[in-house]
């Protein structure tokens, strides 16, 4: 088994499910007691959240080269970025280090293509859904993706940044992205969702919506642990 390095903390509510998703797929392959082979580095949140918001995307760069170095030099055999707007700076990172980076995107648009899903809708922070790396990157695998109205994107990204990096899971929350998810199966005919954000699998689960659900977390994990377990 290879070992995986995981950038984490962004935030450490989503990077609990990958440690949890990682584990439980190697348990699942190998059986008995086996557990992932991991090493981390789990960044203070605040700045980078800090460095997001002011749009100081070279600063953040800096932070993520840095995590993957250490994640290098501590024996990592490839780099999993745990969140997806900072996959970002995905390309600078996988030149900064001489291990594989698992793109998040990539895991996802291979799922989403497996499931004949043509039109899927993004929800995400306001950087993913609206700067054109994630989707552009969805796009070189076959994958178009929709976005919200500018409102809707406003209330997801309050949802992600005021609520679920801060641990808060509110119904009347999830029940605002139901129906966002909704609106778009009526009005832009999506038939299936991207949860872009790692935290919104905490709040969201497959049965909640009218369309199949793409969980990047998820995804994202079960694609680390095919690579260690190649």
């Amino acid at each position: 088994m290879k070992t995986l390095g995981l950038i984490g903390g962004m935030s450490w509510e989503s990077t609990t499910l990958y440690y949890q998703f990682l584990n439980r797929i190697a348990r699942d392959r190998l059986g008995g007691q086996h557990s992932a082979s991991l090493v981390l580095v789990s960044v203070d949140f605040a700045p980078i959240a800090g460095m997001q918001a002011a749009g100081l995307w070279d600063e953040a760069t800096s932070e993520m080269v840095d995590a993957a170095r250490r994640l290098e030099r501590a024996g990592a055999e490839d780099i999993v970025i745990c969140a997806n707007t900072m996959h970002r700076m995905a390309d600078d990172v996988a030149a900064s280090v001489g291990v594989p980076l698992i793109h998040v995107a990539e895991a996802t648009a291979g799922a989403i293509g497996a499931a004949g899903v043509k039109r899927p809708l993004l929800l995400a922070t306001r950087f993913t859904m609206e700067q054109p790396f994630y989707r552009d990157r969805l796009r070189r695998h076959g994958v178009e993706a929709l976005i919200p109205s500018e409102p809707d994107r406003a209330k997801l990204h309050a949802i992600i940044f005021d609520e679920l990096v801060q641990g808060r899971f509110k119904l009347a929350s999830k029940e605002a992205m139901v129906a966002i998810v909704e609106s778009a199966v009526r009005g832009e005919h999506i038939d299936g969702v991207i949860l872009g954000c790692t935290e919104f699998g905490l709040l969201l689960k497959p049965g909640d919506l009218p369309v199949p659900m793409f969980d990047t977390a998820e995804l994202h994990a079960k694609a680390a642990m095919d690579f260690a377990l190649a």
